[in-house]
């Protein structure tokens, strides 16, 4: 099937706003992959911190916060754009933001703790604000039988994107490498490198993708916030009514958990359990990124063949062998298998959740629903790194324990998947 092709959209969607879309998650991916993956996390733990015994547990703790902000504010931002139309400005707003906390990373050097723990919160709340906005045009842009691969592209994109990002960043490391620069030497510039691809990629979004939402009606005398308080606290109430969507959510938080382990840990995971040296890291998470952009743009066709909740289904399946590999690997070949493993899951099992849950959301408040989704994916963010780090400082850094209970939040995503009816939650959405 070609690419971005025109019976998968909306009447009025044309290809290149499409294209604007998906290279929002091409823009924002490196920040992912080279921050919170590939390089900061580790260089935080070994670096910044000094490899000491708390390390692993205030990186997870950071992230945690940032998490706890998100779901304090996303659904009610949610809810104010639906109200006023505001999508496509509040993402302008979240990406400044992210790029310019994401280059004052670069600013944090050995022993700077505070420094750094500041500059990951605030960016990876801006960076999750803008994820949450831009997966609410989803089904604005795709027909409601191609959510699949409308979301794949998108997926497959921002992996392309987190590896052109982490390929700069890796060539810059080989070279300072070369030269005997330490560490705290690349490691900024990959930060600075970092921001400056998803600022210039960015601005492919904005110039094409559009607002198609409109200005929604308001009770008279209130303010734009006091409607979205109460719209936000309407649906927590109505959350019977869309029963399908309140299951998926669980799920979400469920198996979502395990996949923020593998974004936030992977790095400290093969470099303090297997030995790998930061180029060697590196070089792991490319071939991930080349996994995870075949999964997405793959599976997305295959979701929309076979259906949403089987589709998920077979990557929960898929993330729970990763994670067992990764316990038995004792070298680095093994851990290359569940690395490539979890890539395949990871791009198709966040394309399809993102889908499914533009399947059950209904047409007037898409970012409020996608607000309470990120709540779900935020709630996810805490549980599951800090499961890992309270594993690993309770065991005395065990590593392969803490891994293992991460494969227990994708067994208790495939059972919550079971209580969801799509068709149920569709028919709920339109009504």
């Amino acid at each position: 099937m070609p690419l971005f092709s025109q019976d998968a959209l909306n009447d009025g969607v044309r290809k290149r706003e499409v294209f604007g879309w998906a290279m929002y998650d091409f823009a924002n991916s490196g920040y992912t992959t080279v921050v919170l993956t590939a390089v900061f996390s580790a260089y935080f733990v070994g670096g910044v911190a000094g490899g000491a015994s708390w390390a692993t547990f205030a990186w997870t703790s950071a992230l945690a916060v940032s998490s706890l902000i998100v779901m304090a504010t996303m659904p009610a931002i949610g809810a104010w754009a639906d109200l006023r139309a505001a999508k496509k400005r509040l993402l302008a707003l979240s990406t400044i933001g992210c790029v310019a906390t994401t280059a004052a990373l670069a600013g944090a050097g050995p022993g700077d703790v505070a420094w750094a723990v500041v500059a990951v919160v605030l960016s990876n709340v801006f960076y999750t604000y803008g994820e949450s906005l831009i997966a609410a045009f989803l089904p604005e842009l795709a027909r409601a039988d191609s959510l699949g691969r409308v979301s794949g592209w998108g997926w497959s994109f921002g992996y392309f994107g987190g590896m052109l990002t982490l390929g700069l960043s890796l060539a810059y490391v080989i070279w300072a490498q070369g030269q005997g620069r330490p560490a705290s030497h690349f490691v900024p510039v990959t930060m600075l490198i970092t921001a400056g691809v998803f600022a210039l990629a960015s601005l492919a979004t904005f110039a094409l993708l559009k607002e198609r939402a409109l200005p929604q009606a308001q009770p008279a005398g209130e303010t734009g916030l006091r409607a979205s308080f109460e719209r936000l606290a309407r649906t927590w109430h109505e959350a019977r009514r869309f029963r399908d969507f309140t299951a998926l959510l669980a799920c979400a938080a469920a198996y979502q958990a395990g996949i923020s382990v593998v974004v936030a840990l992977a790095a400290v995971y093969a470099e303090q359990v297997l030995r790998f040296e930061q180029q060697q890291t590196m070089m792991l998470l490319f071939l991930v990124n080349v996994a995870a952009a075949a999964g997405a743009f793959a599976w997305g066709y295959v979701q929309d063949r076979i259906g949403h909740r089987p589709a998920l289904a077979v990557t929960l399946v898929g993330w729970i062998v990763m994670t067992l590999l990764a316990w038995a690997a004792t070298g680095p070949a093994l851990f290359w298998v569940a690395a490539v493993i979890a890539g395949l899951c990871m791009g198709s099992s966040q394309s399809a959740g993102r889908a499914l849950a533009g399947a059950l959301s209904p047409a007037l408040r898409r970012a409020e629903f996608f607000g309470l989704w990120t709540f779900a994916i935020r709630l996810s963010a805490i549980l599951g790194p800090m499961t890992y780090g309270l594993v690993t400082l309770l065991t005395d850094g065990n590593h392969r324990l803490a891994i293992v209970s991460t494969g227990l939040f994708f067994v208790a995503g495939l059972v919550l998947l079971a209580l969801v009816d799509v068709r149920r939650g569709i028919a709920a959405a339109q009504a």
